[in-house]
């Protein structure tokens, strides 16, 4: 059974969005907006597939974050209408993206408290994959950026990016802990470098961050943020 306490830990590591503040409810609603905003040419029913499809279609190019998603909402609206799409359906994507740029960081509940308790224990660094603007603009606005050591803002998580990451810290994989709300993205890639990882699943979860919970003896779920400084011992 994964024990934390055992663990001899010199790094603790955080993602951002869904695991310190809201993040996919936000493009939930948008996605809602979206399918009435082309309901004329297409039935609501399936057009988050559509979406959702464009938007794994396209992280190759756009990367990870609003502005490729919203551009993926232009690319699907064109695509439903055969490129009949008004402008001004056009204008109201365009508006949707930079509203949800501009939207207020929510922290999730006990983050606050709970990075306080952690900050004064161990080093804490942040991991967060997407645009960098949009990234660095909610840092800043969580009020959470004292508490990190350093800020990792990458285009994607995978176990050499990871790598590369601790090895400038000057952490063994070993001695790392990563705690996040994406099994694929935070999770799983870290186990493979050899560090430790707790899940905190989000209330939502966007279709590409699923995957299965691994059998892994250091890998941890726990239901709620909270819960993390008793599984650590602290």
């Amino acid at each position: 059974m994964t024990c934390l306490r055992d663990a001899n830990l010199r790094c603790i590591a955080f993602d951002a969005d869904d695991t310190l503040w809201r993040n996919e409810e936000f493009y939930r609603g948008a996605h809602a907006r979206f399918a009435d905003l082309l309901a004329d040419y297409a039935p609501p029913e399936g057009m988050r597939a559509r979406l959702v499809a464009a938007e794994a279609r396209n992280l190759g190019r756009y990367g990870f974050g609003i502005k490729g998603f919203t551009l993926s909402m232009i690319e699907t609206a064109i695509e439903v209408t055969q490129g009949a799409v008004p402008a001004s359906v056009i204008s109201q994507i365009i508006a949707e993206g930079q509203e949800m740029l501009a939207h207020p960081v929510q922290l999730l509940p006990h983050v606050a408290e709970v990075l306080d308790t952690l900050a004064a224990q161990r080093p804490l660094i942040l991991i967060t994959k997407g645009e960098l603007l949009d990234q660095e603009r909610k840092l800043a606005a969580s009020g959470l950026g004292d508490h990190f050591r350093a800020v990792h803002i990458v285009s994607d998580k995978t176990e050499a990016v990871y790598a590369r990451i601790l090895s400038g810290e000057g952490v063994a994989p070993e001695e790392a802990l990563m705690v996040g709300n994406s099994l694929r993205s935070d999770i799983l890639p870290m186990l493979g470098v050899g560090s430790w990882a707790v899940h905190v699943p989000a209330a939502l979860t966007w279709e590409y961050e699923q995957a299965e919970a691994p059998d892994h003896p250091r890998f941890i779920q726990i239901a709620d943020f909270g819960a993390l400084p008793a599984q650590l011992g602290f």
